[in-house]
């Protein structure tokens, strides 16, 4: 365990860090006064590191732009499935040539109306575990349970002439337990209808870097960040962790 890890360092007088084994031990003075890159060897005390919460570790990171944003949060999520589930599903969107369509009311107090999109390959229905479905006014638990059963979902709301995706600040596409999700500064998102030329392929994969791509979306990768700081008799140096 990382965190348990880090903090055992703390308690150690000196922590040695054992890379570059070939070459001597250099003095941080020395490193902050070097122009980079070079290669060094340390032997330094772990004064601090952050974040103190392992979790907060991990960020959001957009190749193209080059942006580091946190992870949204369940409820961010929640909240836009709620907004979106105030506009009805529009039936004229329904049952098209590439997706089969089935819509119900909810018994719960406040109705709500849900309409789920089956995506078909060769007009075909595939089995559950090759399918991608679309889910107009679903929750976040209903969500999370179609996850469990179907290959991908993804969150949509009905526009004029086509379903669309929903705000990016929530993810585009679920895929097992795990959340996609877009650059709102770099993607520039399309229809729906332009999943149609996945379902067109031989063998559809479903690959959520194929479907960013046919969305208009610039996927954002999960990253890990930490930030170190390095201290010896000369002196101190920040060390930043940076990792896919």
């Amino acid at each position: 365990d990382l965190e348990l890890h880090l903090q055992r360092c703390q308690q150690l007088s000196v922590t040695v860090l054992t890379d570059h084994q070939d070459l001597s031990n250099t003095e941080l003075k020395t490193i902050t006064s070097s122009t980079a890159p070079q290669q060094y060897r340390i032997r330094a005390k772990l004064r601090t590191y952050k974040p103190q919460k392992l979790h907060q570790s991990v960020k959001l990171h957009c190749s193209k732009c080059n942006s580091l944003q946190e992870v949204p949060n369940r409820d961010d999520f929640d909240f836009i499935l709620h907004g979106s589930a105030s506009t009805a599903p529009n039936p004229e969107l329904h049952n098209t040539s590439w997706y089969e369509s089935v819509t119900w009311t909810t018994q719960e107090q406040k109705q709500r109306e849900i309409a789920i999109h089956f995506v078909k390959h060769d007009e075909m229905l595939q089995h559950p575990e090759d399918t991608l479905i679309m889910i107009e006014g679903g929750t976040l638990k209903e969500i999370w349970k179609l996850t469990k059963k179907f290959k991908c979902v993804i969150p949509v709301r009905s526009a004029e002439d086509d379903l669309e995706l929903l705000d990016l600040s929530a993810p585009f596409l679920l895929k097992g337990n795990i959340k996609y999700y877009g650059c709102k500064q770099c993607s520039a998102p399309k229809p729906m209808k332009n999943l149609s030329s996945i379902a067109a392929e031989q063998q559809p994969s479903w690959e959520p870097t194929e479907i960013a791509q046919v969305l208009g979306i610039e996927l954002l990768q999960y990253v890990f960040v930490m930030k170190f700081t390095l201290v010896d008799e000369t002196g101190s140096l920040n060390a930043y962790l940076f990792d896919y």
